[in-house]
């Protein structure tokens, strides 16, 4: 029994290190002073930061990043908050084809899922068009935010709906003063998560993507083809703070590892 729970501690070790160790490749190479991306880093420099502050296509290409993911998060948190509830609420026909099909952008690989919408937008017109990304982000967001609010519907008081409506509250009333101040928590993570997925997403953005249409992550992908240099760090860096900020943000709020049906 010891010697299992050892094997299992060293298999999460190994794998917590795996997870961790492009982080503290990346942050410190960020900071060298040398022409070319070293670790341990050349000495200590901010040249690499500074630079990426003078590359118009960097600073754009964030801007157009986080415009577009807090507008993909909004209409996330839309959806997947509707899906929720009535899941949740009623017993629909179907329920559990129903759940598979909307979770189901989680399960398939984002490679499939890119050239899936590739081919399915062309011929709409909507490829390479910022609708088109729009719908691609919404549809790998979605799902995020819907597991949130189940997991935060999972021990929700219905008697409180209930005694509203008793009261005189109105179905519009019931929700908006009941059900969305009890689920708040579990919606705004959904919204932070699918503001964070839409944000460091390549593998689909880069099948819906134009020329003048770039996110961050993409410009980054892009620009380590032409030459693979710190300002590739740095940019990366941008990213890798952002994301754990967020994360910890989330963790604190809800609890991500509630996302994945665990503790808070």
């Amino acid at each position: 029994m010891k010697t299992l729970a050892n094997l299992r501690l060293l298999i999460s070790g190994l794998t917590i290190f795996f997870i961790i160790i492009p982080i503290v490749v990346t942050i410190p190479a960020s900071f060298t002073s040398a022409d070319y991306p070293s670790f341990p880093p050349k000495g200590f420099s901010f040249q690499w930061y500074m630079k990426l502050l003078d590359r118009p296509e960097f600073i754009s290409s964030f801007s157009y990043s986080v415009q577009f993911a807090i507008l993909t998060a909004i209409i996330s948190v839309v959806l997947g908050t509707i899906s929720g509830l009535a899941l949740a609420k009623y017993d629909l026909p179907g329920k559990s084809y129903l759940v598979s099909f909307l979770m189901s952008p989680l399960t398939v690989p984002q490679l499939v899922l890119g050239v899936a919408l590739l081919i399915f937008f062309t011929p709409m017109m909507l490829a390479g068009t910022p609708i088109g990304l729009l719908i691609a982000h919404v549809i790998i967001s979605v799902p995020f935010v819907m597991r949130y609010v189940l997991t935060g519907l999972s021990g929700f008081d219905y008697t409180l709906e209930r005694a509203a409506m008793i009261l005189g509250a109105n179905p519009f009333q019931v929700f908006w003063k009941v059900t969305v101040p009890l689920i708040r928590p579990a919606i705004f993570s959904g919204g932070l998560f699918a503001f964070l997925t839409s944000f460091d997403n390549v593998t689909v953005s880069l099948f819906m993507i134009s020329s003048d249409m770039r996110t961050l992550p993409i410009e980054i992908f892009s620009h380590m083809q032409d030459s693979f240099d710190p300002l590739v760090a740095s940019a990366s860096s941008v990213v890798i703070l952002i994301s754990v900020l967020l994360i910890l943000l989330l963790d604190r709020i809800h609890g991500v590892g509630r996302l994945f049906g665990g503790p808070s």
